[in-house]
């Protein structure tokens, strides 16, 4: 494929009902909108053929499509008639007849009318659970004009496997349809999927009521929801690989959006100081995620219900920056924090040490003064340090260090002066008011990372950021937040910010809460420069329940997740690891 070549893409969004004709009609319109406007490819929404929402199984299997019936057939055929590439989603019925499976199938047609795709959908949410059937293995990566493209759907996006396993098996665009009224698709969970994978994401929302007007009012009275939040959400859009949202359509309202991109462009992993983000993955460092579901290890405590967390970004470099520190920790020790972090190695600019005959020396008089201003108190207090063995996060309280956590992944810009990355595990730390782990800058930017600490029983983790890419901020740490039900203190030298996990979480939330729009989002408190305060909930690190029967980390689709433990081509076969299950 020619690298500098552009293509146009659309998304489209409408209103799907019960009514078979009509909802297919408005996929024909979106199909011929698209084509109008030079599209070669057009994303359609989740469920277009009825609503999810069924009675029974019956009632769901006759609503379901077949292969070649008259709803796709009309569907395959426009997308022959002007030679576009067409994602379609539908309930797809098949098997013999005595044991049919009813799925969520994402299905996308070439520009010959042919079925060149198919993906059922591997995380079904809610009531899906009730009458259809989740995929038995994972969807294809499908060569097509515009490059390798993958397929998925709406909830496959809110946690990161699904995404995360297409970007690894070489995707350069990645589909996905929505049938959610959620307002974090749009600002978080979709572009997010973008950046930390490096791909172009197209992403097709509904809008008009997502369930039957005859039980509207029940539904949204039962779930504490105005009725009109119950409305698809709208704003179907185009990602860039960098997150940058460059088309995005109404919040209601039908509509397709188109934008011109560069698909080759999501070939490039490399971070702004030239690490390969793929390259550098760990894959045997991951295998819990693909491993049965196991308690993690038990909290000896009770998990405190809320506690004070401080973010210390402090002023200058070298010893002034140390002297500005101490003053800060002693501050939000004082004041009752009882996690402080401070940003990846903070006495030197951007997080780079300056002069590596000094590491030692340096890590010696950091720890020296910051015990000190740790004195009297019961904090707790993350940084990173220039160990003989590597760059390396510290938990430290007022007798020294707790717990020392060494960089797992590599990165370019810690190479000059010792070990940049190849720690063999994720540690953590049982606080008297709950278990923290020290998460690098370089190993937060893996989606892995965070989920190996999720399924460790991590409730908060210390976030220590050096050279950040704007994404990191804005999307990165907010998602890790929200598809591990997990508060993330983070510091870095150009910003950072306290998530706190809501205390009112999902769909089903009491009469007491005011909905928001969200089903995920973490509370954000933006770090400026100096000190910032904000509280953190460990105890609603307990609750992972998005909707009913949906735990945003044990309903992980591990069975069908072997690509984010697949060597990389070229790569040694890793060594087994010695604990292959957190907690053993």
């Amino acid at each position: 494929m020619d690298e500098a070549r552009t293509f146009r893409v659309a998304a489209a969004q409408f209103e799907v009902g019960r009514n078979r004709k009509e909802n297919l009609a408005a996929c024909i319109r979106g199909i011929d909108a698209a084509a109008e406007q030079g599209a070669i490819l057009v994303v359609l929404p989740e469920f277009c053929n009825h609503l999810s929402w069924y009675d029974d199984r019956d009632q769901a299997l006759a609503a379901s499509c077949r292969p070649e019936d008259d709803f796709l057939a009309p569907v395959a055929e426009r997308a022959a008639h002007h030679g576009i590439y067409v994602k379609l989603h539908v309930t797809l019925a098949s098997g013999p007849h005595d044991a049919e499976r009813i799925t969520a199938a994402s299905l996308l047609y070439g520009p010959d009318g042919a079925l060149i795709g198919t993906a059922d959908k591997q995380v079904l949410m809610g009531s899906e659970n009730d009458h259809l059937d989740p995929a038995t293995e994972a969807g294809p990566v499908v060569d097509t004009r515009l490059g390798p493209v993958g397929l998925y759907s709406c909830m496959e996006g809110v946690i990161p496997e699904v995404t995360r396993g297409l970007a690894v098996r070489g995707a350069h665009l990645l589909l996905n349809s929505l049938n959610s009224f959620a307002l974090d698709e749009a600002s978080l969970h979709i572009p997010v999927r973008a950046a930390e994978n490096r791909v172009w994401v197209i992403a097709a929302n509904k809008v008009g009521p997502l369930l039957p007007a005859d039980r509207i009012d029940a539904i949204s009275a039962a779930m504490g929801v105005p009725p009109e939040a119950l409305d698809g959400a709208g704003e179907s859009q185009i990602v860039a690989p960098d997150g940058t949202v460059v088309a995005k359509g109404p919040r209601r309202g039908e509509a397709v959006v188109v934008a011109d991109i560069r698909p080759a462009a999501a070939a490039d992993k490399r971070r702004m100081d030239g690490t390969d983000a793929f390259a550098v993955r760990r894959p045997a460092l991951y295998r819990p995620i693909v491993s049965p579901p196991v308690p993690a290890p038990a909290f000896a405590g009770i998990r405190a219900e809320r506690v004070e967390a401080a973010v210390v970004r402090p002023s200058g470099s070298g010893r002034p920056a140390l002297d500005d520190a101490a003053r800060l920790v002693r501050s939000a020790a004082g004041r009752g924090a009882s996690l402080i972090v401070l940003p990846e190695l903070f006495w030197h600019a951007g997080g780079v040490l300056s002069d590596p005959r000094r590491a030692t020396e340096d890590a010696q008089n950091v720890l020296r003064a910051l015990r000190t201003a740790l004195e009297g108190s019961a904090a707790h207090l993350a940084l990173t340090l220039p160990l003989p063995a590597g760059h390396a996060g510290v938990l430290l309280d007022r007798d020294g260090p707790v717990l020392t956590q060494h960089q797992l992944h590599d990165s370019v810009r810690h190479r000059g002066w010792g070990k940049a990355g190849g720690a063999e595990a994720l540690l953590t730390h049982d606080t008297p008011w709950g278990r923290v782990a020290v998460v690098l800058g370089d190993d937060a930017v893996q989606p892995e990372t965070l989920r190996l600490a999720a399924l460790m029983g991590v409730d908060t983790a210390a976030v220590c950021l050096g050279a950040t890419e704007p994404w990191e901020l804005s999307l990165g740490l907010p998602e890790r937040a929200a598809e591990n039900r997990m508060n993330l203190v983070a510091a870095g030298h150009t910003g950072g910010a306290i998530h706190a996990l809501p205390v009112e979480f999902g769909l089903w939330r009491s009469r007491h809460a005011v909905f928001d729009g969200t089903i995920s989002t973490p509370a954000i408190t933006a770090a400026g420069p100096g000190l910032t305060l904000a509280h953190v909930h460990p105890r609603q690190a307990e609750n992972r329940l998005v909707s009913r029967a949906t735990d945003l980390v044990d309903g992980r689709p591990w069975k069908l997740a072997d690509a984010l433990v697949a060597p990389r081509p070229g790569a040694p076969e890793p060594a087994p690891l010695a604990h292959p299950h957190p907690g053993q």
